[in-house]
């Protein structure tokens, strides 16, 4: 068990300056309190039996804090608080669901930096990247307090005549919720915000990688004034025991996950015995398509956004990229240009550093191996940035890798890293058979001149999302989601607050 004495937390953080690191970040923890970081029943606690884990630097391979690490037991009072808040969350007017849902992105937006630094403190993204996450994280706050007031249903007359129907929709109930280390601010808001305007109240386990924005999101919904049990935010390394908690418990009506589809598929399972309304997002394997009549300075420009936003620790970076034979050789010529000046370093202390380390150096290790089998069967290794290579971190360069086969397992596999794979194309549709030949359907991004083409091309790509001529398809107001086994369900958007509602309908004698 980690040290938990008192002091041992401020300790470490103290530590974790001296390596350069942003100077708010200790006064920040200081301020947060991990060590009492479970958000249960309206106030912040330790775990039932005081125990913590600890909270690396992916730069340093250092630990720089230590957070409360719940229990079964805890997880298990999570889910009294979320169940005794319910009746009178649900029966809360929608208007002061979104006024409480407005507060939570002023006061968001109102602490960006000290976010960010605690982003790319526990994630290792760039301070830019944890800026804009922020930003896109809050953003969910505002949409879904905008939506909770545009309630909808339906009347009318029943086919046979003498009866009405009345259609409306109501929250599911309690939700379990599991979020993933790569956007660990963004992913919480993304399915707190609905299921609040929904009126269902939310029982939440953040990844142990990265707890430590978690923490300061509860921070920031007392502080907002959401009613007590309403959000309950647990912390664990105890990550299959909590969730199997949640999902045995009778009072616990769905599961939101975002995660690996291997994790999905076990989830799905144990949700399966309790019938559980079921919010998977999973594993990507996005292809990045440049057509001969491609802008490419633009195709360049959306290539670096795809690829390496977040370090290309995302699920939807673009994974493989098809460009046209054509203009094969100047893509990769000005691609190459922009990844052999990318700056990899520390996200802390130097903001002039572009690509911050993995989260973990098993991370780093797995793509390295991916690497190194693409270059046995043949690619080339025909551009890479510098980095700091004596670095204890999980560090890794930017690569750009030509010659690579179509069916490579870098191809197949979802790399989850800076790694640019290039394949040549001039058949359409053998070009369709690559990109859809994968279990995985999650995003993909087009670029064309010819916008009928590129649309054409995306209704026949098995994705549920395509970005055309840009290199982001994440945006609160659209239905996030993909299809086969990158998941079941949609996030953001409309619909993104259906997932967490029920409809009912009133059959109405009417005479």
């Amino acid at each position: 068990m980690a040290d938990t004495r008192p002091g041992a937390a401020a300790g470490t953080a103290a530590a974790y300056t001296t390596l350069g690191a942003h100077p708010a970040l200790a006064d920040y923890l200081r301020r947060i309190r991990p060590e009492e970081g479970m958000l249960l029943g309206g106030r912040m606690t330790a775990a039932s039996d005081g125990g913590t884990f600890d909270v690396v630097d992916p730069a340093s391979n250092a630990v720089f804090a230590r957070c409360t690490d719940a229990t079964t037991e805890d997880a298990a009072r999570a889910v009294d608080a979320a169940s005794e808040a319910l009746p009178a969350w649900s029966a809360t007017p929608p208007r002061q669901r979104a006024e409480l849902l407005r507060t939570l992105f002023d006061l968001m937006v109102g602490q960006v930096e000290e976010l960010a630094v605690l982003i790319s403190a526990e994630n290792g993204k760039s301070l830019d990247d944890a800026r804009a996450e922020v930003l896109y994280a809050a953003e969910f706050f505002r949409w879904f307090s905008e939506e909770a007031v545009r309630t909808e249903g339906g009347f009318g007359t029943s086919p046979a005549g003498g009866t009405r129907t009345i259609v409306t929709h109501r929250p599911i109930g309690v939700v379990a919720m599991i979020t993933p280390w790569n956007f660990p601010a963004a992913m919480g808001t993304r399915k707190i915000a609905p299921a609040l305007a929904a009126g269902c109240t939310v029982v939440l386990r953040p990844a142990s990688l990265t707890p430590l924005t978690a923490v300061a999101l509860s921070h920031l919904i007392l502080q907002a004034g959401v009613p007590a049990g309403v959000v309950n935010i647990v912390p664990s390394s105890r990550s299959a025991e909590v969730s199997t908690t949640w999902l045995e418990d009778p009072r616990v009506r769905a599961v939101s996950f975002t995660g690996s589809t291997q994790v999905g598929r076990v989830l799905m399972k144990q949700a399966a015995e309790k019938v559980l309304v079921s919010s998977m997002e999973l594993g990507g394997n996005a292809p990045f398509v440049v057509a001969a009549d491609a802008d490419v300075d633009a195709a360049v420009t959306g290539a670096v956004q795809a690829k390496l936003r977040g370090g290309g620790e995302a699920c939807t970076a673009a994974n493989r990229f098809y460009v046209h034979q054509d203009v094969a050789q100047e893509f990769t010529e000005k691609f190459s240009a922009v990844v052999r000046n990318l700056r990899v370093g520390p996200a802390l202390g130097d903001e002039a550093n572009q690509i911050g380390p993995l989260v973990t150096t098993a991370a780093r290790d797995k793509i390295n191996a991916l690497v190194d089998g693409a270059v046995a069967g043949g690619a080339v290794v025909y551009a890479e940035s510098s980095w700091p290579q004596e670095s204890p971190g999980a560090f890794i360069p930017v690569r750009v890798l030509t010659n690579v086969a179509p069916d490579a397992e870098i191809v197949r596999t979802e790399i989850f890293g800076p790694v640019a794979p290039i394949i040549t194309w001039n058949d359409e549709d053998e070009l369709l058979t690559w990109i859809n030949d994968t279990d995985y359907g999650l995003s993909g991004y087009v670029f064309s001149r010819d916008l009928g083409w590129a649309l054409r091309l995306a209704e026949r790509m098995e994705v549920g999302m395509v970005g055309i001529n840009r290199g982001l398809v994440s945006d609160p107001a659209a239905p996030f989601g993909g299809v086969k086994q990158s998941g079941i369900g949609r996030e953001g958007a409309r619909e993104g607050i259906r997932e967490f509602q029920e409809t009912q309908y009133y059959s109405v004698a009417w005479s």
